[in-house]
Parts: C-alpha cells; structure tokens; sequence
C-alpha cells in the first residue's frame, strides 16, 4: 500500500478573535440571528481592501464587498461551525484542540449570586462594585470614580460565562488584582463552573478610563485531554503568543511569550516561528474582538483587519516547504449590532503552505476540531481526539514523500 503525507516540521495557527462569516443554523436560540461579522462590517464601511486573505480564499466564504475571487489562490478555504454549545473564547479554543463542550458554561444575565458575592467579599477582605452584566468600558465609565474614593474592586459580567474583576492599577495594583482572581478562580469551580475569571486593569481619571494590556484570564480546567499535550508528549514545541495559555488554564504549552497589541504580537509570532524547530506556534489577535467587536467600531475592525492583511506577506516569507499555515476564528464578535457579545457564527477556515494544494475547497466542517485532527495528523501522531483531518484533502502528491 502507498500513503503520502505533508512532511511537516511546524505550524502556525493564528486565530482572528471574533471573526465570523455568517450565523449558524441555531444563532436565534443566542440573540444572533442576522449576524455576520465579516459582510456587515464591510457593508457599514464600504469595501474592505485585504488582498492577502483574498489570496487565500476567504471572498468564497461569503459576499464581502471589496473582496474578490481570484482565479488562482495560494491556499486552501473551507469554513467551519462550532459544535459546541457556546460561542465564548474558552469553547471556540478548547473545539479546536479535541475538547467539544456539551453543556454551556453557566451565565449570569443578572449577576453573580449573593452567594458567590458574599464569598469573594470574605476571601478578599473587600466590598465589591456592580455585580451586573455590563459592558467593560461602559462600567469602569459608571463605578470608575466610586472604585478610587472606596477601593472596592468592580465586578461585572457578559453573555459569555465569565467573572470579570476591573481595578485602577494605582488604586488596586496589578499583581493583587491577579490575586483576587485566584481566589476568584477558586470559589468558581464545581458547582459553578464558570469559564473563566479575568482581571481587567485600567488607568486614567473619570472621563477618560482607559484599560491596559495587562489583562489576565484564569481559566477552567480543560475536562480532557487536549491534542497540545499529545503534541508535546511527541516531543513538540507547542508555544502561545499572548492569552492562549491563559485559555487552556497553562496545559499544553512549553512556553508562553506575552504580547502588548495585535501588532506586537505578529512580531513576536514571526520571531518566535523562526527560533522553533519542530512544533507549533499559536498566536490569537484579540484586538479585533477586544477593542473593537465589543465596542461596536466596524470602522477600528476593519482597520485592524486591514492592517493585519499587510502583514501577513512576512507571515508567508517564514512559511517554508515543512510549514503549514492555519488561520481561522474562534466565534463571531458583529460590530453592527446592537449587542456588545460575542456572535454564534461559522469562521473561516483558510490554510496556506508550499507542499499543499492551492484552491481547493475544504467545505464545510462539522467542527473546529479538525484542526486539531489536522495538525495531529500532519505530525504522524494518530491519538483519540475529536474532529476530521483535512490532511488528505489538501495533500499535494507532487511535493510529498512516498511512504511504502
């Protein structure tokens, strides 16, 4: 028998945080219906110029103006939809390592129990502020000044399964706001189960709050395993640029490198790519979902967006005939509704390398973990997690080795 196989010695995978491309089937059960991050912020721009991502395929996911259909593309597309119950951060990362989360995380529309309140309020020897579903720089604006005359620290929510803790660095320092959200992170365990705890520092005076990048996120443990730590038992490097690690709680990754701003953290993807030998660097861009899905800024996404597309011709330099490119989403973040939430929609699924097919399309996956099958699969280690591998879909016989 003859098997042929992309002889990969390194990935990249780099998620556009937010980035959807249409509603998914069930998106009115979530408040979503009508959302498509992608063709609704092209639409309240005009056009959106990003001829490096049209390259690879993405104006066949969809009708996005300014984005074209070239006849000849450098990569392969598809599109995928998250079988998850959710449409948070922590399910669309875990999905797309092996990890499919059955049962929401719990939400708190109406904040937190008193329960839990009375809790954290003992374990940090503080009263605390708000305790309500809020937008983040909607509620530092509201309980900002309050918080530096008390010291009490903000607590607030969203449609996703987080317990958000905001504090002014000269009123409560970082390090004991990181503190806090240990002690968070250990209250909101079984039963509760919460997704993840973050601490969301900011600066500033009443009028012109401002958050700082010194955001941290504590997660829920993974409740299996993960293809990162099979990929690390095969003796890979798996490395996280900026949040990553703090999604899957610091398990599966062999080094973690932090970041500033979407734009340091190509710099430091491209740098961090280059050392690696064997193994694969993740990077997710949280500035589009961030600073601009939440804020409901179609014109900062599409900048951002923009700005990420003229990047991405280094990104294709360091790309080698070993290396595989990945870039897709982990959920849709519309800055055209009137939500600030994230959205329940497919994401993209756009791969690029010198040793693959250029303009197949992938279809439509049934999830986002066949990325982490993918990679596995590229990697010749065969373990038992979710997801297909697109692997044989996009393999280029002409540029492979023969294994008999």
């Amino acid at each position: 028998m003859v098997f042929y196989c992309i002889m990969v010695k390194r990935v990249l995978l780099i998620v556009l945080d937010g980035l959807g491309i249409g509603e998914l089937p069930d998106a009115e059960e979530y408040g979503d219906k009508g959302s498509n991050t992608l063709r609704n912020m092209a639409d309240a721009v005009g056009d959106l110029n990003l001829p490096n991502l049209e390259s690879l395929g993405i104006g066949f996911l969809g009708e996005f103006k300014g984005i074209g259909m070239p006849e000849q593309l450098k990569g392969c597309y598809g599109k995928m939809a998250e079988a998850s119950k959710a449409k948070d951060t922590t399910s669309g990362h875990w999905e797309m390592m092996g990890v499919i989360v059955d049962k929401p995380f719990p939400t708190y529309p109406d904040g937190f129990p008193q329960k839990i309140i009375d809790a954290f309020e003992k374990a940090i020897g503080r009263k605390v502020l708000g305790n309500k579903h809020a937008s983040g720089t909607e509620i530092i604006k509201e309980l900002g000044p309050e918080h530096i005359k008390t010291g009490c620290p903000i607590i607030y929510t969203s449609a996703d399964s987080v317990f958000q803790i905001a504090a002014h660095e000269e009123i409560i320092p970082v390090e004991d706001l990181y503190r806090m959200c240990e002690i968070a992170r250990g209250i909101l365990k079984y039963p509760y189960n919460i997704g993840r705890v973050i601490a969301r520092p900011f600066i500033g005076r009443e009028g012109s709050f401002t958050r700082t990048p010194r955001r941290k996120d504590y997660s829920i443990l993974p409740f299996k395993k993960t293809a990162l730590e099979y990929l690390i038992e095969g003796g890979m490097d798996v490395i996280s640029i900026g949040k990553v690690k703090d999604i899957f709680a610091g398990k599966g990754f062999t080094k973690t490198v932090p970041v500033s701003d979407n734009n340091d953290a190509i710099s430091k993807t491209i740098l961090s790519f280059n050392a690696m030998k064997k193994g694969i660097v993740w990077v997710t861009l949280v500035d589009f979902d961030t600073l601009y899905g939440h804020r409901n800024d179609p014109q900062g996404y599409a900048k951002a967006l923009e700005d990420f597309d003229k990047r991405l011709p280094e990104i294709f330099e360091i790309i080698k005939k070993d290396d595989l490119l990945i870039i897709t989403a982990d959920h849709g973040c519309d800055p055209t509704t009137p939500s600030t939430d994230h959205s329940r929609e497919y994401v993209p699924l756009l791969v690029y390398g010198p040793a693959i097919k250029k303009g197949i399309n992938l279809g439509l996956r049934d999830s986002f973990s066949d990325i982490g099958a993918t990679i596995l699969d590229a990697f010749e280690l065969k373990k038992p997690v979710e997801g297909k591998s697109f692997r044989g879909e996009i393999a280029n016989t002409n540029a492979l080795s023969k294994l008999t």
